[in-house]
């Protein structure tokens, strides 16, 4: 997926200022920065809910808001942030909504559908859940569960609004690691949004750094996970070292709220000077202290 020169706008305003962007095929890509720097607007520009004033979006070289609806529907799922919970729906009926695009008044559900609705059951591992009611289920499970629906549209392309909202740790690192399986396995392109820049370096392979709806940085986790780039984007003064797990960059806050950044760009009254520097590979301090689980390559060790 290709961005070229995009602008997106809410009442004549720009939120999304010329962007341009390559989202490599098959890997997970995720969108970071601050509240309201424009990170779910370009979510909603790359799944066409919102039209671009300017710029485009490109799909295997297509122009994604020239796409008829269903052709689209077939080639790019959409979990929007906070789904509303269907009431006396079960998993499995929820998961089958996935398959719409493939449906018509004449065509009903097909030996096909049904077959893509298991696999999508058995990819998020909610067969043992498949009958039950979705508002029963844990936050984690059913937010699993629209997961699955999205997985039944075998499309190319999924994303993900902030999968982790209202989540507890251990249930955000259960979803993003069902995202992470899936795209090892199917080698499903994934664009997600993440406000937690330790978990986003974890999991993404393609991070994009976003301030006031330009682009600041993207690359690999360590290319955009650094001292400068974090202190331009979220206003923070940190150290970034090796997550001891994993080995992917792990942003530390300095201490005390003086570490915080102004707005002239110069550290807070009282607190250490900002690091210099320019956007260069995070200041490693530490190395690994444990065998790492998964490289900066997304690979197993």
């Amino acid at each position: 997926m290709r961005v070229e020169g995009l602008r997106l706008n809410y009442g004549g305003a720009d939120i999304v200022k010329g962007l341009d962007l390559e989202l490599p095929a098959g890997r997970i890509s995720v969108i970071v920065g601050a509240n309201g720097c424009g990170k779910s607007t370009l979510l909603r520009g790359l799944s066409r809910l919102l039209k671009p004033s300017a710029g485009h979006v490109l799909l295997d070289g297509d122009e994604l808001h020239r796409l008829a609806p269903r052709a689209l529907a077939r080639r790019v799922a959409l979990l929007p942030q906070t789904p509303v919970t269907p009431e006396a729906l079960s998993v499995r009926e929820l998961v089958a909504h996935g398959r719409a695009p493939y449906r018509s008044a004449l065509r009903r559900e097909s030996g096909e559908d049904r077959a893509a609705v298991e696999r999508a059951l058995d990819s998020t591992q909610l067969q043992g859940l498949a009958d039950t009611v979705v508002s029963d289920l844990s936050g984690g499970q059913r937010q699993r569960a629209w997961i699955a629906m999205a997985l039944a549209q075998e499309t190319d392309v999924l994303l993900l609004d902030e999968p982790t909202t209202y989540l507890d740790l251990a249930h955000q690192v259960d979803v993003l690691e069902t995202v992470w399986e899936l795209n090892a396995r199917r080698g499903t392109t994934v664009v997600m949004v993440l406000h937690d820049l330790n978990l986003a370096a974890r999991y993404a392979h393609h991070l994009v750094a976003l301030k006031d709806g330009v682009l600041v940085a993207q690359g690999s986790p360590a290319e955009v996970v650094t001292t400068p780039i974090v202190r331009e984007v979220l206003g923070l003064e940190t150290v970034v070292i090796p997550d001891p797990v994993a080995g992917t960059p792990m942003v530390v806050p300095r201490a005390g709220a003086a570490a915080v950044i102004t707005r002239s760009g110069e550290p807070g009254a009282g607190g250490d000077a900002a690091p210099s520097g320019t956007h260069g590979p995070a200041e490693q301090v530490a190395a690994p202290a444990k065998p790492t689980v998964r490289n900066s390559n997304g690979e197993q060790a």
